[in-house]
C-alpha cells in the first residue's frame, strides 16, 4: 500500500489558508504511508508531466487534522516519488 487510506474529499473544516500563507510553513519529511489522499482520482498527463509544479508550490500541502495526515495538494508529487521507490516526500504540514 503506497497511502495510508484514499478518501474522496476533506474531512477537516476549511482553512482558508493562501498560497502565500501555505509558502511560509516550512516543509519537513513524511513517510508516504502515513498520508491519507483527499482524492480518489487523478489525471495520468499530468502525473507523466516534466513541468506539474510549474504554476504551483514545490512541495505538496498536507494538513494534520484528527491525528490524521490528509495530503490537501501534492497527490501526483507524492505517486511520482512512490513510482521512484522512495518512502518520503517532503511536504509543507497546516495544523489544524
Amino acid at each position: 500500500m503506497i497511502f495510508k487510506a484514499v478518501r474522496d474529499g476533506r474531512p477537516y473544516p476549511d482553512h482558508g489558508k493562501t498560497m502565500k500563507e501555505w509558502s511560509e510553513i516550512p516543509p519537513r519529511p513524511v513517510r508516504l504511508d502515513q498520508l491519507i489522499t483527499t482524492k480518489r482520482e487523478l489525471a495520468l498527463d499530468l502525473l507523466l508531466a516534466d513541468d506539474s509544479t510549474f504554476y504551483g508550490d514545490l512541495f505538496p500541502h498536507v494538513v494534520e487534522w484528527q491525528g490524521g495526515l490528509y495530503l490537501e495538494d501534492g497527490l501526483h508529487r507524492a505517486l511520482r516519488a512512490a513510482l521512484q521507490q522512495r518512502t518520503s516526500i517532503h511536504v509543507r504540514v497546516l495544523v489544524l
